[in-house]
């Protein structure tokens, strides 16, 4: 009996108990309304422009650096914070400040309002993911995580699937306003349930051992994860692709209504979906495979992701300078499925290079930097070519502006390829191994 308890059948059954799976679910969701709530403003963006008669440069600004000054900042006290005390009330105060804040946007009255509301609105979200990364790591053994986070890693694909074509509607047919009411007042309510029935996971309790279960403190934890050069160069490579995110998160609405004339709902309720759909086929089908390799080919839990970032860079560039319908929405579509492919696999093998009280912090970390340098400069960077280029290209000016996002990725994946290569020695110096 204790053999057959300790099988492999067994242990993926514990894995996937009620329990974690309702837990898993929830997270997912938070992060659902996480994605979608920030992507809103991208959506806005041309409905916003015309009323406040705002600058392309402008707008990078506010849909960037307003939002990232506290979601970069504040994510590292908070996973700090995460790394010691109860993650699940860390996460249901946050979704809910969050929403509230998203509500409050379709009331601003002018740009520097807008600015203000997206500012506390990325101070809300800063409290999602390097939580929910921590506690998916212990709800799932080593094994297991790759697919568990990338089935995290689906909130994003949902978001534009099934709430993407509603929030473009609402705006076409209500304003722009009353689409942040509508998104935000949800999360008051989810934000109560998560609190009411998750439990807080024991910590490091599905590890091999303990070590390394108590909490460092700062300058330990920064000290430890810089000696990682797996995790340095995850750092870079996570920070590459968030320029190629967030610049392509805000501005690819815009090109679309500039480039092909396309409309916010149609934008909405067609390219959404079908970044969503294939976006979540790329992240599973990640996650499934990473999920069944071999235990000799570990390095391949980092060399996959690095193969899909590198081949999303030439599909960018076909999205962006393709004009027949069909070549650029190939594009679109070969884009959508390698981008996030890397999301659930570098958090997991990022969960093995650091310590059981370190994990919230690490993922921090990863998620400042590639917020910092990519959200800010990814939208601002593309906004000032926009405003540079217009004399000259008109409105087809975004369109060699966006060529940033086909050269991140490429970077990025040669940083996860040449981490794959200590990936084991850094396993083994966290007691992971």
């Amino acid at each position: 009996m204790k053999e057959a308890e300790d099988s492999p059948a067994a242990q993926t059954r514990s894995d996937w108990s009620l329990p974690a799976a309702w837990s898993l679910g929830f997270l997912c969701l938070i992060s659902v309304f996480n994605y979608l709530d920030r992507s809103l403003l991208g959506l806005a963006l041309p409905l916003i422009k015309a009323e406040m008669h705002a600058s392309d440069t402008m707008l990078g600004l506010v849909s960037g650096l307003a939002f990232v000054l506290f979601y970069a900042i504040l994510g590292v006290p908070i996973a700090w914070a995460a790394d010691r005390w109860n993650r699940r009330n860390i996460i249901a105060f946050g979704f809910a400040f969050w929403s509230l804040m998203t509500a409050l946007t379709g009331y601003v009255g002018n740009i520097w309002q807008l600015a203000v509301a997206r500012f506390l609105m990325g101070a809300g979200e800063a409290s999602c993911l390097p939580p929910a990364n921590a506690m998916i790591s212990d709800l799932f053994r080593k094994a297991r995580r790759p697919l568990a986070l990338a089935i995290f890693g689906t909130a994003n694909s949902i978001a534009f699937i099934a709430l993407f074509p509603i929030a473009g509607w609402i705006a076409q047919a209500h304003g722009w306003r009353m689409m942040f009411i509508a998104a935000g007042a949800p999360g008051l309510i989810l934000a109560l349930a998560f609190y009411l029935t998750v439990r807080e996971p024991p910590r490091g309790a599905l590890e091999a051992g303990a070590t390394g279960s108590e909490p460092g403190n700062f300058r330990q934890t920064l000290l430890f994860l810089a000696g990682s050069r797996t995790y340095l160069l995850i750092l870079a490579g996570v920070t590459l692709m968030g320029a190629n995110i967030f610049a392509a998160g805000t501005w690819t609405p815009t090109f679309l209504n500039r480039v092909h004339d396309m409309g916010v709902a149609e934008v909405a309720a067609s390219i959404g979906p079908v970044r969503g759909l294939v976006g979540a086929v790329g992240i599973l089908a990640g996650g499934f495979v990473i999920d069944r390799l071999a235990p000799e080919r570990v390095r391949w839990r980092i060399r996959l992701p690095a193969l899909a970032c590198i081949l999303a860079g030439p599909s960018e560039a076909l999205f962006l300078l393709g004009d027949a319908r069909w070549l650029w929405m190939l594009g679109f579509g070969l884009t959508s499925f390698f981008t996030l492919l890397h999301q659930g696999p570098i958090y997991a093998a990022t969960m093995d290079v650091a310590r059981v009280r370190m994990r919230a912090l690490a993922i921090a970390i990863l998620l400042f930097c590639a917020s910092l340098l990519g959200q800010v400069v990814g939208p601002l960077a593309v906004g000032m070519l926009n405003d540079a280029l217009q004399p000259s290209l008109g409105d087809h000016a975004i369109r060699y502006s966006l060529l940033i996002i086909a050269v991140t990725p490429v970077f990025a994946g040669l940083c996860f390829w040449a981490a794959a290569s200590h990936y084991l020695a850094d396993m083994d110096r966290a007691g992971n191994a």
